[in-house]
């Protein structure tokens, strides 16, 4: 086999197994992660424990994100936004992505285990059952309020964070995941309204299908009311400044205005819109907390 052949071979297998950890997923929540280890401490945190950390969160999370994969072939094959995936795709098989997963949920677990502490570890793997067995194997398919329910473990990665660097959980660190885990429903709502047909055809209970359109675009934008205040518990208990109180405020305003255009004037656009801008919304609100803890301290 010539060099271009074996290049041929390797880069498809190489992107799907890429793919299959959810790359841009697992990078925000790394993002919320390590903002919850750099306001867990007054100093800035040790290499030694923050790269561990990251790594061994990184690593199960990646885990979970493909567990997800070969558990809802059925329903990504049906879907336009997922039918492209790998397994889907017969790019790969799923023996090997479970190898793959489990491979990385073991290493995940070993090195939070060994460089950082057990709390953390155990903590870590509870999110990968909460995401991939308790979520996608039966809340997605039993409720519609599966989202609002399973959307707990995906909140977890700024406790991570913080128990990573203190080896304790602690109500400011339940601040972080109370965002989060408010901010999850409007998120995945929007693209479930986007998404409704199809949802429907896949036989999921997402809220749009089973309660229509108009009723989720509602509560959408009471979650958005109810985000804003929350947004601000970091400041109200002095976890954070000004600076992050302003940006919040304005970022939380943003959201219910795409919610309340969602409501009121919708275009065809508009709820892949609103999904698009609360990804801005969260990952700006964390890098806000970070800057923040930074002109304080330093």
């Amino acid at each position: 086999m010539n060099t271009q052949s074996i290049k041929l071979t390797l880069t498809p297998n190489w992107r799907a197994y890429y793919q299959l950890t959810k790359p841009k997923v697992v990078a925000l929540l790394l993002l919320t992660a390590l903002v919850g280890m750099v306001l867990a401490l007054p100093d800035l945190p040790s290499l030694s424990l923050l790269a561990p950390a990251l790594i061994g969160i990184g690593l199960l999370s990646a885990a979970a994100a493909a567990y997800n994969h070969i558990l809802d072939q059925r329903i990504d094959a049906i879907m336009t936004r997922t039918h492209h995936r790998p397994l889907v795709q017969n790019t790969i098989s799923t023996p090997k992505a479970l190898f793959f997963a489990t491979s990385m949920a073991i290493i995940g677990m070993a090195t939070l285990f060994v460089f950082v502490n057990a709390l953390t570890a155990w903590l870590t793997f509870a999110s990968l059952i909460g995401y991939a067995v308790i979520y996608t194997m039966y809340l997605k398919r039993a409720t519609p309020q599966n989202i609002a329910i399973g959307g707990l473990a995906g909140a977890t990665p700024p406790l991570l964070g913080w128990t990573a660097m203190t080896g304790e959980v602690t109500g400011q660190a339940l601040l972080l995941v109370m965002i989060i885990f408010i901010w999850t429903p409007p998120h995945f709502w929007a693209l479930a309204i986007h998404k409704e047909k199809e949802y429907a055809k896949a036989k999921i209970p997402m809220l749009p299908v089973t309660h229509g359109a108009e009723y989720t675009k509602t509560l959408i934008l009471l979650y958005t009311l109810l985000l804003l205040p929350v947004t601000w518990l970091p400041w109200l208990t002095q976890l954070s400044g000004l600076l992050y109180l302003t940006g919040s405020t304005i970022l939380g305003i943003s959201f219910i205005y795409y919610a309340y255009r969602l409501k009121f004037s919708p275009t065809r656009k508009t709820a892949f819109q609103t999904f698009k801008f609360s990804i801005i919304h969260l990952m700006m609100l964390f890098i806000l907390l970070l800057v923040d803890h930074w002109i304080i301290n330093y």
